[in-house]
């Protein structure tokens, strides 16, 4: 019993724990093409609405596409990338349908910003800076040294980065790599490292590996914890499941997609910890500039004085971004981030020299005026998000009220870099509310409301009934009034799960929205609700192996406040335990269960424990990623267990299983 259920246990806690260590987002590990929705069309409505932001934008303006096309050294060619285990990770093909003029049934501002995410290959930003873009959501770039190669951001997985590095090679010639940079904690730029350079070739080379203070711990910590919801979130907000066509998945607005794979990271060997720190890597002058607490809890960027070239990371990028993601993270400060970006403009204006701004995702931007003009309106945006919030909160408007009537002043709103293709100032605007107030909007009625299906009944019971709502619902779906029928249906969804008829016209309704969104997330979240409506298959596609040189890394203390949160309380009532596990002569955590409370701290073996379990840490995540069984291991010299076997076993059927596949659009 012990055996089973503890493997099984370990296997869901990575499982489910660490998919989404991306923040930018990020998330899912395959390409889907299930459950088409080819033949859906747009609606009148939705036509009407697409075409009026074609009018109201310069769509045909072609400054983005000369910036993303300069430089191209080679175009990448077609590709599709496969995990170890077979499936297909990634397959360009899927994207060859973006081209042209908008379909009728994609936002036209988020169809250009698709069509300029598709431009794939090698580009020379200048002699001597060169990024891969196109091969995974950011960008890969390499900075020629004195004897090799200064690589940044080697993007989200093993195979990804190892296409990126044998294309760029095709071009380049061998690349020796002398340096590596990683500019923040999101996996997307740190997790295809170990296809590059190990650790062993870090230390025998003397080869620098440099990140922001904090880094590791921020690459791991916001998921562990919270990776079950963030995953289920994550397959909507990235349109997991979605295929890949007019009407379905896009683009994000940051890429094309999020690539899952095999990851690893790297301990870093160099730490910027100080606002401003001067370093030489293989001949080359860095300055760095540390940025906590800006895109990333943990972000750098930095400057090169022989190019007169800044790398902006992702503090600055074209898009309006997240200030909280809807996946599901802490919730990032926007004043704090403007100002980052007003510090940097000052730089590049005090210099008055810089050429060049390239950063982690997209293309760069050229020429001293442009950059500043281009930082100062970034800078801008971040900060009218969060003072006009404030102002409107401070005279009693709540989160929603605000939402709806903030709007980017004209000078701000035609500029497609301020364009809300990731972040949208609705939900940007909803999360400055809550860095500063929470959650509760101050109305008694918010304070304690029914849960949503409870509510849901009351609901369709006061409007007459479900079809008395339905017909209703449907009334208002043929005016175009489709934000109005989703809140109405999603009632009648919740009250009834079976009603058919609901869930067909609440699918529809999701899918003229997610033809509306410019906002790639938002496309991908309304679309993906309606294909679980219309009886698409949830997935969960995470491969715990394919992380082991990640877990690897993760210190065991993430580890615990893992097992921490997933104790039942109710099983636990009255229960007093503590158990030893033991990793290595001086590494030992004593868990201690009380007050329906796991409680964990890092000590020496205590000896009035319940029990201790002794192992190795490869041994621990061996079992976690499935290569070793507990079953098979009892009574080897690779597992010890001591005391109260009745003790351990009951500890850990205290713990619940997590649930990274659950209902969203049903109750």
């Amino acid at each position: 019993m012990l055996c089973g259920w503890m493997s099984q246990f370990s296997r869901r806690l990575v499982g489910t724990t660490l998919l989404l260590l991306l923040a930018s987002c990020g998330q899912p590990d395959q390409v889907a093409h299930t459950a088409s929705d080819a033949g859906s069309e747009a609606s009148r409505f939705t036509v009407a609405r697409n075409r009026a932001v074609a009018e109201v934008l310069d769509i045909a303006n072609q400054q983005d596409f000369e910036d993303a096309l300069r430089g191209m050294l080679a175009e990448a060619p077609q590709s599709t990338l496969t995990n170890p285990a077979g499936a297909v990770i990634w397959d360009s093909a899927g994207y060859d349908f973006v081209q042209g003029d908008a379909p009728e049934t994609v936002n036209p501002s988020l169809w250009r910003q698709a069509r300029l995410n598709n431009i794939r290959g090698l580009f020379e930003v200048e002699e001597g800076i060169y990024q891969l873009r196109g091969f995974d959501l950011a960008n890969m770039t390499l900075i020629k040294g004195e004897s090799g190669w200064i690589v940044v951001d080697p993007l989200t997985t093993l195979e990804t980065s190892r296409a990126a590095m044998a294309f760029v090679e095709q071009q380049l010639g061998p690349i020796n790599i002398s340096g590596m940079i990683f500019t923040h904690s999101h996996i997307d730029h740190f997790g295809g490292v170990l296809s590059l350079l190990s650790a062993e070739q870090v230390a025998a080379g003397d080869i620098p590996v440099v990140a922001p203070l904090g880094f590791v711990d921020e690459a791991v910590s916001e998921n562990i914890v919270a990776g079950p919801t963030m995953i289920r979130r994550g397959n909507y907000m990235y349109g997991d499941a979605l295929e890949r066509s007019p009407t379905g998945h896009v683009d994000t607005g940051l890429g094309q997609q999020v690539i899952f794979g095999s990851t690893s990271i790297l301990q870093p060997t160099v730490l910027i910890d100080q606002p401003q720190v001067n370093l030489s890597i293989d001949g080359v002058d860095f300055e760095f500039f540390n940025m906590p607490g800006s895109e990333a809890p943990a972000e750098l960027t930095f400057f090169l004085p022989q190019w007169r070239a800044f790398c902006g990371a992702e503090v600055v990028s074209h898009v309006m971004h997240n200030v909280l993601t809807l996946r599901g993270a802490k919730v990032r400060d926007a004043l704090l981030w403007s100002d980052y970006i007003g510090q940097i403009a000052e730089f590049i204006e005090q210099r008055g020299d810089v050429a060049v701004l390239f950063n982690s995702h997209h293309w760069p931007t050229w020429s001293q005026q442009r950059i500043v003009t281009q930082l100062q309106q970034q800078q801008d945006m971040y900060k009218f998000t969060h003072d006009q919030t404030l102002r409107l909160a401070n005279i009693g408007y709540t989160p929603r009220e605000i939402a709806e009537q903030l709007k980017l002043p004209e000078s701000l709103a035609g500029n497609f870099h301020l364009r809300g293709y990731y972040g949208t100032l609705s939900h940007n605007s909803k999360a400055v509310y809550q860095h500063y107030f929470g959650w509760y909007d101050a109305n008694p009625a918010s304070l304690n409301p029914l849960p949503p299906q409870q509510s849901a009944i009351r609901y369709v019971e006061f409007m007459g009934g479900a079809d008395a709502v339905l017909e209703k619902a449907a009334a208002y779906y043929h005016e175009g009034d489709y934000r109005w029928v989703a809140e109405v249906l999603n009632h009648l969804v919740f009250a009834e799960p079976d009603n058919q008829s609901a869930r067909r016209l609440l699918a529809d309704t999701y899918r003229q929205l997610g033809y509306q969104a410019e906002s790639g997330p938002w496309r991908d979240i309304y679309l993906s609700g309606a294909r679980e409506l219309s009886g698409g298959d949830k997935i969960s596609r995470y491969d715990a192996a394919q992380s082991k040189a990640f877990l690897q890394q993760v210190p065991i203390e993430q580890f615990m406040k893992a097992l921490s949160v997933r104790l039942d309380a109710d099983k636990a009532a009255g229960e007093q335990l503590s158990i030893n596990v033991t990793f290595s002569q001086d590494e030992n955590f004593v868990l201690q269960v009380r007050n329906s409370v796991m409680h964990y701290r890092r000590a020496a073996v205590d000896p009035v424990a319940d029990a201790t379990l002794s192992l190795s840490k490869n041994l621990f995540i061996d079992i976690m990623v499935g290569d070793a069984g507990l079953a098979d291991l009892i009574g080897s010299d690779e597992l010890a267990i001591n005391g109260s076997v009745l003790k351990l076993v009951r500890f850990f059927s205290l713990l619940g299983e997590p649930n990274d596949n659950f209902n969203i659009v049903l109750p």
